[in-house]
Formats: structure tokens, C-alpha cells, sequence
């Protein structure tokens, strides 16, 4: 008859079963932690990757339309060939690469017509979203939106340039995501998030600009105060107009910057 044991491995708890005057693994859940473990690093390596070169992407290091040489690739990021083309392929996904067949990868190019386009989806998408959430929404979920409103407002004691870009950016999407929440829809939250990740790139050129003067900041610290305020007044029809405004507001500012870097020029 059998007895169910257990046996520490390396820190790991694995299965053993008594058989007569000896032992023996359960092999498969020792060749599970194996694989596991021999896969974990190159998995790490790969998101590592990914994070870093989709900042660059998105922070400009790398320019629309630029190819991305594995060697140059390599050397900055100090990874290999497999996890890279790891990454790349989730950015192809994400539409921030572009694999040409037999040529290798370049950065996804820029337009005004596709950021007017991203924008437009992204205001009329949040303003339905806040709508609901609004109407959905219950106490837990204002204190949220509250507490996120608070630590946004006090990024001005942020001091290095570096780190108020990406205090503001981190405390930003918190904020939006804290109001989106509330919709209690899984596949709009989805949606949005994808709508979001799309606008990063132009979006990144209008934060360069705002989080950087005063009178910007102090600008959107009333406008964030106002929808705050009418979410708690539960005015829906308001705050629909109001963040649809809100997220249309940096569009002409974006064309003007992309106009004057040459982004998206035919």
C-alpha cells in the first residue's frame, strides 16, 4: 500500500510516494519544475525586452519608420536574438512594428490622420465609459476616484524633470482608469485599454509639452477637479461632454508638434 509523502527538492515541495524500502519522485510534477525553471528566464528576458524597447518606441528614441537592426538591438538592450524577437513580435501586435517579409522590423509609422482617428475613438469610447460608471458606480468606487485625483494633483512637488514625466504619466492613467472602472464591463475596459495603448505615441508628444510648464498643469488640475466634481454630483450627460473635451483637448497641440518635427509628413 502506498503513503502519500513529501520531500524538499531545492526549496521545492515535490511529491514522493513510499513504495516497499524506497522512494521515488512523482516525475512528472520534477519535470514540470524543471521546465519551468529553464523557461523561466528566457520568458523574463523576453518581457524585459518588450517594456524597454516599447518605452523607446513610444518616447521617440526610436523614430517612426526606423529600421530596427538586431545588432543595434542587441547591444542596447544586452539580449539575445530569441527574446527580441520575442518582443518585436508583440509590438507587431500592438502595431507599434512593422515585419517586412525577408527585411526584418521597422517602427510603425506616424499620421495625422491616424492620430485624429485614435483620438476621435478614444473620446467618444471614454465618454459612454464615464457615463456608466457613473450610473454603475458605487461608494468604494468614488473613494477611488477621489484618492487618485488627490495623489494626481500633487505631482508639482515632483522636482527632477525625469521623474515628473513619469510620475505624471503613471498618477495620469490611474486617474482615467480609476473613473473607467467603474462601467463594470470587461470587453469596454478591454477595448479602452486598447484604444489607450495606440494613442501612446502621440500622446507622449503632447506630455513632453504639458508636464513641463505650469500653466499646462495648472490647466488640467481644473479640468480633472471638474470631472470630479460632477461625478460626484452624478451628472452623467455632463461628465460624457466634458471628458470628451478633456481627451480632445491635446489633438491640435500633437498636430502642431508633429507638424514641426516633420512626424507623419508625406
Amino acid at each position: 500500500m502506498s503513503t502519500f509523502l513529501y520531500f524538499n527538492d531545492t526549496n521545492r515541495v515535490c511529491p514522493l510516494f513510499f513504495v516497499g524500502r524506497g522512494f521515488r519522485y512523482d516525475r512528472q510534477n520534477v519535470l514540470r519544475n524543471r521546465i519551468l525553471e529553464a523557461l523561466a528566464p528566457r520568458q523574463n528576458s523576453a518581457f524585459s525586452g518588450y517594456e524597454r524597447l516599447k518605452k523607446d518606441i513610444i518616447r521617440g528614441v526610436f523614430k517612426p519608420g526606423e529600421k530596427l537592426l538586431m545588432s543595434a538591438l542587441k547591444e542596447r538592450y544586452d539580449l539575445g536574438v530569441g527574446p527580441l524577437r520575442e518582443a518585436l513580435s508583440q509590438l507587431v501586435a500592438e502595431h507599434l512594428v512593422n515585419a517586412i517579409s525577408q527585411k526584418g522590423y521597422r517602427v510603425a509609422p506616424m499620421s495625422l490622420d491616424e492620430m485624429n482617428d485614435i483620438y476621435d475613438a478614444r473620446a467618444n469610447l471614454e465618454a459612454m465609459i464615464i457615463a456608466l460608471a457613473i450610473e454603475r458606480g458605487d461608494d468604494a468606487w468614488e473613494a477611488s476616484v477621489l484618492a487618485h485625483s488627490h495623489t494626481l494633483a500633487k505631482v508639482v512637488e515632483v522636482k527632477t524633470r525625469e521623474q515628473r514625466l513619469d510620475v505624471w504619466d503613471e498618477r495620469h492613467k490611474a486617474f482615467h482608469t480609476a473613473i473607467a472602472s467603474g462601467c463594470g464591463s470587461k470587453h469596454l475596459l478591454q477595448a479602452r485599454t486598447y484604444l489607450f495603448d495606440q494613442a501612446e505615441r502621440y500622446r507622449h508628444l503632447w506630455l513632453t509639452q504639458t508636464v513641463f510648464s505650469e500653466q499646462a498643469l495648472a490647466l488640467k488640475r481644473q479640468e480633472h477637479a471638474a470631472l470630479v466634481e460632477v461625478i460626484l454630483a452624478r451628472d452623467a450627460k455632463t461628465a460624457s461632454a466634458m471628458m470628451r473635451s478633456h481627451l480632445m483637448t491635446p489633438v491640435p497641440i500633437i498636430a502642431q508638434i508633429m507638424h514641426a518635427e516633420g512626424i507623419g509628413a508625406r
